[in-house]
């Protein structure tokens, strides 16, 4: 971007962390131009996200990144992924989550990747080697957006270089940029809800042989329960690093104090980093101006508590890219970018409502007098305080209800249902559906776990996959085919040999979209064709 040459692609975003570094492979991936710019050096130890859950994982096997993040899991992904509740990490055992987050490399019928615990910086590595592999994908980092405008065409960007000032001309803008979000002020969007809810401090630190000085065993996370420094401490990368996060209390804490305390171990800690962050309450009250969208923590901010932050930007960005790249493409109609806030923000709300619930059952919350005391008084003490922490934690470490089991139940790009006897939503049960705006139940085709062996290996991810569940589909499948290919609407057609397909998604065929979510299902294939429409954002309906 030199001299006064204007810099032309299909879409700007603004932001290179995990949601930006998303778009921008799913744009990249679906044939798309775009250029990502930072305005800040991402290289680095932050103690971010450590969690990439199951949803995020399928989506990245799509991209063929998921194999790569796991050779990137830096204490392998056979690590136990146990939450530990003890007094101090050298004290008494409380209670014990396995599994948590579905971490395990076991295969599981219901989703195609298990969850991942790797720090935040390691998971932008990846993500930002695949997207710098794409053609057509620029990653830009010390390039900061000073303003923009936007017409009927398009938006024109000015950016701050460290060459100086570069103008890009693009279809459409993302900002992906976070909770001080440059591209939602700029549009004077505000954000609705509570904040700050409370002030938190998290810490990276040093310790060499701490893993070995306790007998709790190993754990992605560690809730130490006392009333001196109630915290979390947790592994966090090879060489001895680990975190510590607590509320905070005063600017003056004594950290290292702190860390001790919490540990229970009088040893010598070696400080790296420390991040102040605030929780919120927030959601955007609309996430589009025009042709300008917003992503991530720029439009919805809560809590950390379940892991869920990072991941629900990237489905944000899974949802928002392909719909771009439709549009861009010629095929996809204008309901389709209608569909983003439509679809999103119900997700969102429910989610930033599960992380605050979270975050009232902190550790200080639940410390108990006699906790750390011997004899039988010591022992009903530890026995009350495992009751309550399985009672108001276990959502927080087993939420696939939330992770697999969101709905599009006000979408119009979507051949809607009449409510049936589907179970209601359940933050720590996920049961299949294939109804319209679920995403689609999940099935193995194959042994083993390798490419192919799933049922979602073979959706397309570009245009629309029609499923025909049973061989006697086979010739209906046809005739919408015949009928998306005379539409100019890209339709793969798969058809394969699995045993009890047609009793698990409920009728001949199914309609599934780029981001593995179901658009309609039926039996006859002239409403197939109809539904095409309404999944392209070509044709409206009521929800």
């Amino acid at each position: 971007m030199a001299g006064d040459t204007v810099l032309d692609t299909d879409v700007l975003v603004v932001g290179a962390g995990p949601v930006g570094l998303a778009l921008a492979i799913e744009l990249g991936m679906q044939g798309r131009r775009c250029l990502v710019v930072e305005q800040h050096d991402r290289v680095g130890l932050a103690p971010r996200a450590k969690t990439t859950n199951v949803r995020s994982r399928e989506l990245m096997r799509r991209w063929g990144v998921a194999a790569k993040l796991a050779l990137a899991a830096p204490f392998g992904v056979d690590y136990p992924s146990d939450v530990v509740f003890a007094t101090r990490l050298a004290g008494r055992e409380l209670a014990r989550f396995r599994n948590a987050f579905y971490c395990a490399p076991a295969r599981d019928d219901r989703f195609p990747e298990h969850a991942q615990w790797i720090p935040q910086y390691k998971v932008e590595d990846a993500l930002r080697a695949h997207a710098e592999s794409l053609p057509g994908v620029a990653v830009r980092f010390s390039t900061r957006l000073e303003a923009f405008t936007q017409n009927a065409q398009g938006v024109e960007a000015e950016l701050e270089t460290e060459d100086g000032r570069r103008r890009v001309r693009a279809s459409y803008l993302v900002g992906a940029d976070g909770a001080r979000s440059t591209v939602r002020a700029r549009l004077c969007i505000g954000m609705e809800g509570v904040s700050p809810l409370s002030h938190h401090r998290n810490v990276i630190f040093h310790a060499p042989g701490l893993a070995s000085m306790h007998a709790l065993g190993p754990a992605v996370m560690y809730w130490l329960v006392n009333p001196e420094a109630p915290a979390v401490v947790a592994p966090l990368d090879r060489n001895d690093l680990w975190t510590f996060g607590y509320a905070r209390r005063t600017e003056g804490d004594d950290i290292g104090a702190l860390i001790r305390a919490a540990l229970g171990l009088d040893i010598d800690v070696d400080i790296r980093h420390r991040d102040e962050w605030t929780a919120h309450r927030l959601i955007a009250p609309r996430y589009r101006d025009g042709r300008v969208f917003l992503a991530g923590d720029a439009c919805h901010l809560h809590p950390p508590f379940g892991g869920h932050g990072m991941n629900m930007g990237i489905g944000d960005a899974v949802d928002l890219g392909w719909k771009l790249s439709a549009v861009l493409a010629g095929w996809g109609g204008p309901a389709l970018l209608d569909s983003y806030e439509a679809e999103r923000r119900p997700v969102h709300r429910r989610v930033v409502d599960e992380s605050v619930e979270n975050l009232g059952h902190s550790s200080a919350s639940l410390w108990r007098d006699g906790l750390e005391d011997d004899g039988p008084a010591g022992e009903a003490a530890r026995l009350e305080a495992a009751r309550i922490i399985g009672a108001t934690k276990r959502q927080e470490f087993d939420s696939l209800g939330v992770v697999l089991g969101s709905r599009y139940e006000q979408s119009p790009v979507l051949a809607h249902e009449a409510r049936g006897a589907d179970a209601g939503w359940d933050s720590t049960r996920y049961v299949p559906s294939a109804r319209p705006g679920c995403r689609a139940p999940h099935v193995w085709l194959e042994e083993g776990r390798g490419p192919g062996a799933s049922l979602f290996d073979h959706f397309a991810l570009r245009g629309l996959t029609l499923l025909a569940t049973r061989p006697a589909a086979r010739e209906a499948a046809s005739t919408v085919a015949r009928e998306a290919a005379g539409v100019g609407i890209p339709l793969t057609v798969v058809a394969p040999e699995a045993d009890g397909l047609r009793d698990l998604y409920g009728a001949d065929l199914v309609l599934i979209r780029p981001d593995q979510y179901v658009a309609w299902r039926g039996n006859d294939p002239l409403a197939g064709c109809a539904a095409l429409e309404v999944a392209a954002g070509r044709a409206l309906v009521p929800v």
